[in-house]
């Protein structure tokens, strides 16, 4: 039992007589339902993670959006599929599989390491998923942007080096990468994390006149909720204009995130014609 805690609660059973536990150990642990046999030659305990033997089975390491949730990395959607690297690519049923890795895999565990997971999420997925994976490593300090660029070479590596053109230094959660991303590929001109005087910090600033934030679950606190109001009317009466964001309007509903902040856009200069 301590064995398979030590390797996440799955193992393959011959690493277990490695270890030093005993065929008869293993057997009796077996009868007495203190763990299972998902897959031939594979033990796990009864809540260990199901992917683990299904790593095992293939013998392969989950990688990409599979390996995601156990490195704690923000995700938009769960993997329906199982995303392995497995030594000799011979495709498998239910299985997408990716390139060799280039590092080591987790200790005890079937899991990709870090560094190859995030250059095969970007290499594989959507932007918008790749690029949520990739901003929660950076922020933590866990990799950088230059790191798995280097590991993106080539014309083929493309399209995975311009995510990494949309990873945000400074920002905290999902919502400003993706935001930022969706105001750059609408042409939209902004500058990030914009400090206004007796306003603080603000999220966006679009052609100098409109404050576009991002409101995640800490704006619905009350202290929350009047701070971010008092704030938006000492933005207006400093001659700002204010739009505010959540996360179903980031996440599930950019376009119409964008063509309001693009209105503002025309109603502004429209507005400024007529003045003169």
């Amino acid at each position: 039992m301590a064995a398979l805690r030590a390797r996440g609660g799955v193992a393959l059973r011959r690493d277990l007589l490695k270890a030093g536990v005993g065929a008869w150990q293993l057997r009796t642990a077996a009868r007495r339902d203190r763990v299972v046999v998902p897959y031939r030659g594979v033990l796990a305990l009864a809540d260990a993670p199901r992917e683990f033997g299904a790593a095992y089975k293939h013998g392969g390491v989950l990688t990409c959006i599979s390996a995601a949730p156990h490195y704690g990395l923000w995700q938009l959607n769960p993997a329906n599929e199982l995303h392995l690297v497995c030594g000799n690519g011979i495709p498998r049923d239910g299985v997408v599989l990716h390139r060799s890795a280039s590092l080591p895999p987790m200790p005890g565990r079937p899991v990709a390491a870090l560094a190859d997971v995030l250059v095969h999420a970007l290499r594989c997925r959507p932007t918008e998923e790749s690029l949520v994976m990739v901003q929660c490593a950076v922020i933590r300090g866990d990799t950088t942007v230059d790191f798995l660029r280097k590991r993106l070479p080539g014309n083929r590596n493309g399209r995975a080096r311009d995510v990494l053109d949309f990873v945000c230094p400074k920002a905290d959660s999902l919502l400003e990468p993706l935001a930022a991303m969706h105001f750059k590929q609408a042409g939209i001109a902004f500058v990030q994390h914009v400090e206004l005087p007796g306003v603080g910090e603000v999220d966006f600033v679009v052609e100098r006149f409109l404050i576009v934030e991002l409101d995640g679950k800490t704006h619905f606190e009350p202290r929350a909720i009047k701070r971010d109001r008092r704030r938006n009317n000492t933005s207006v009466a400093g001659g700002f204009t204010v739009l505010r964001y959540f996360y179903e309007d980031v996440v599930h509903h950019p376009e119409a995130m964008v063509a309001e902040v693009q209105a503002a856009i025309r109603a502004h200069r429209s507005g400024l014609r007529l003045n003169k």
